[in-house]
């Protein structure tokens, strides 16, 4: 029997309508377009404005997308992930309605969380359901709505985050293609840097964790970019050794879109030429979960089959790897 390798098949997207923009934000915090961009590379943000929506609406409508764009049956699918650090509910998964919403009756489906690597870890996951075989469509889903956890008073993560949703189906491939490596890792030295306190198990929600905005994302910047520049890097640069690739080698870089200077960094450390590098942070900002299919989404017109693809992610906890793709289509 050949070695099955999963590989990506097809993708999706899904991003809001309303434009949040650096010259909006000037109007509701202290800050100006130019500090934001200089430090940042967002220009703009995308935002879920119903309040009666919530992630799911943003899974939904990229697993739709999807799903048309590969003239799939839903009912095939064997299972979906859902990737997601504002799950609708605290209980009752996020993941399940998606799949029935969709029409993916057949799947079972659930939620996993590892902040801004959720995607990255799901890949992970997604591949390892693939290759044993026991499966053959499985559609991973990276989906955000971070407007609901952001404190539009504070400055500090206001510019940085946005709404959206991406997916991905992980099918098996019998000619090598599709994920090849992956290195993984967390640390949990950064549960304090970036975080919710309240409305979990250990500060449960009070009238007062309300009246102290301890439900809101918060993050001590500067030990949060050392961290990521670093460790995303280090991935990156370490995947590329591992499987005796050089610059030249690597096709596309597919970076967390968190932060301009850090896909910066990543890229330097693999001397990877900009042109190789890809962004989209300037129009969405941080979509956590929804980065990387976002990237996959807004420049698969530019991949061709088996070129090499390198994903990096750093995220909350802390979490963050990197992954290495040989791309398994043309885009037709």
């Amino acid at each position: 029997m050949n070695t099955i390798t999963a590989a990506i098949t097809a993708v999706g997207a899904y991003v809001p309508d309303y434009i949040l923009s650096n010259k909006v934000l000037e109007t509701m915090v202290d800050t100006n377009d130019e500090w934001i961009t200089t430090r940042t590379g967002i220009k703009e943000r995308r935002i879920l404005k119903d309040a009666h929506k919530g992630t799911s609406f943003l899974a939904i409508k990229a697993a739709q997308d999807l799903i048309a764009k590969a003239n799939i049956d839903p009912l095939e699918i064997d299972m979906v992930i859902m990737a997601t650090a504002t799950a609708d509910m605290p209980v009752a998964s996020t993941g399940v309605y998606v799949a029935t919403e969709i029409g993916a009756t057949n799947a079972f489906a659930y939620d996993l969380q590892a902040a801004c690597s959720s995607f990255l870890y799901g890949m992970s996951t997604a591949a390892a359901y693939i290759q044993s075989g026991r499966y053959k469509k499985v559609l991973l889903i990276g989906a955000d709505k971070m407007s609901s956890i952001v404190d539009y008073t504070d400055r500090s993560t206001c510019i940085i985050f946005g709404d959206g949703a991406g997916a991905v189906l992980f099918e098996p491939n019998y000619e090598g293609l599709g994920l090849q490596d992956e290195y993984l890792r967390s640390d949990g030295v950064g549960r304090d840097f970036l975080k919710i306190s309240a409305g979990g198990s250990l500060i449960p929600t009070t009238e007062e964790t309300v009246k102290n905005r301890q439900h809101n994302i918060i993050q001590d910047g500067k030990t949060v970019f050392k961290y990521a520049v670093t460790n995303m890097a280090d991935a990156s640069e370490l995947i590329v050794k591992r499987n005796n690739l050089t610059n030249e080698d690597v096709d596309w870089l597919v970076p967390h879109q968190a932060n301009k200077r850090i896909i910066d960094a990543t890229a330097s450390r693999m001397n990877l030429e900009d042109s190789k590098v890809l962004m989209n942070i300037e129009k969405y900002g941080n979509t956590t979960s929804a980065t990387l299919p976002l990237v996959l989404s807004d420049f698969e017109h530019k991949f061709k089959k088996g070129d090499n693809i390198i994903l990096a992610a750093f995220g909350g906890g802390f979490t963050w790897g990197s992954i290495y793709l040989k791309w398994a289509y043309d885009t037709k």
